[in-house]
């Protein structure tokens, strides 16, 4: 038998108590050949497109992703993909869900979505998550707080970073609610990163504005401010259940006061104002009845059609301003310009209206883009 070998660390004396050992290698093992690893090509527009409208969840989040890539090389990819589902596309509702920070959007979200799943919808929810402005990370912890909508196979849910966009949605929101569309749900939640009086970009992407508000925080005061109060199309209070209940309803009562001077986002709409519990479930119905009914009144004078048509055309501004800032960013020639005029600008040799002129006489869209 050959001798034990022993580690090169082993105590100097160490009798048969110290266990370690090296165990013998296998003669020639160097000699095999490694297999090469198999590597997968990524999907690509046409196999995208056929599994979206299939409904495979899995291809659909890869769509999203490709969509949401800045990287030039996936751009021509991404719009060849929308040209392909958007004949497939448009036939949800989009909703679009905002609050101040605790109104408990999330949980809101994880108890009405089961609902809505229960009476036989599909539900698509696009949670904005906020990006760092240190480092454009986000934590994208929205899935995790819904616990329960996420186990249900006709829902799913893609937190998104905001990735610095304003209005409280995401860059590509739009372009994401197509995709999920033509997989084929007719539900689509929007939840915005938070709220505040200019965050109402997600007012021109969706149908509907479903506003939440809390109850004894102060909150319900802002219905007596303009802001994005009247853009909303309905407003819930939130927890609305034990203690609370009483307050909800006296909150209930003031905002619904103050609806009543506002003038009305919607033509011939007057925005009703409810209690709803996520604990209990109570309210819940009577949200998914008024936005019904909500549905009913705009196909009927043709509010529907022309918000929709608006929503198309918000959609390719939106896309031209994103291209140029994208082109003007990666321009050669501006970064060439810009670094001549920096020096001159900080020693106050002109001025910054003079910096702008020099740099915007030196982009040429689309020449110069890389």
């Amino acid at each position: 038998m050959d001798p034990v070998e022993r580690p090169e660390w082993t105590p100097h004396g160490a009798g048969t108590e110290f266990a370690s050992f090296v165990s013998p290698g296998v003669a020639g093992a160097a000699a095999y050949s490694q297999a090469p690893v198999a590597t997968h090509k990524p999907p690509g527009p046409e196999q995208l497109a056929e599994g979206i409208l299939q409904g495979n969840r899995a291809l659909l989040a890869r769509a999203i992703t490709l969509v949401e890539s800045n990287a030039p090389k996936h751009r021509a990819q991404a719009d060849e993909l929308l040209r392909l589902v958007t004949p497939r596309s448009g036939g949800s509702i989009r909703i679009g869900i905002s609050g101040p920070p605790g109104v408990g959007k999330s949980t809101f979200i994880d108890a009405w979505g089961c609902k809505l799943v229960e009476w036989g919808h599909k539900v698509a929810v696009l949670a904005v998550d906020p990006s760092s402005s240190l480092n454009r990370g986000s934590i994208l912890g929205d899935k995790t707080r819904m616990e329960a909508l996420v186990r249900l196979e006709n829902a799913f849910i893609r937190p998104s970073p905001s990735g610095g966009a304003l209005g409280g949605v995401a860059r590509k929101t739009r372009e994401t609610m197509f995709l999920c569309e033509a997989a084929g749900f007719d539900i689509v939640l929007v939840e915005t990163v938070g709220v505040g009086q200019s965050e109402t970009s997600v007012r021109s992407m969706t149908d509907l504005f479903l506003l939440l508000q809390l109850a004894g925080s102060g909150d319900d005061l802002q219905g007596i401010k303009k802001g994005i109060m009247e853009i909303a199309d309905l407003i819930a209070i939130t927890k609305a259940d034990g203690d609370n209940r009483q307050r909800a309803g006296l909150a209930r009562a003031t905002l619904h006061s103050a609806v009543l001077g506002l003038q009305s986002y919607t033509k011939g709409w007057k925005t009703p104002v409810l209690t709803c519990s996520s604990v209990n479930g109570d309210g819940l119905e009577s949200i998914w009845n008024e936005i019904r009914a909500f549905q009913d009144h705009t196909r009927s004078n043709g509010v529907f059609a022309a918000r929709r048509a608006e929503q198309t055309r918000e959609w390719v501004w939106s896309m031209a301003q994103e291209s140029l800032l994208d082109a003007f960013n990666r321009s050669p020639r501006i970064a060439e310009t810009w670094e001549r005029t920096q020096s001159a600008l900080a020693g106050g040799e002109i001025s910054a209206p003079q910096a702008l002129a020099a740099v915007l006489s030196a982009f040429r869209y689309p020449d110069d883009t890389p």
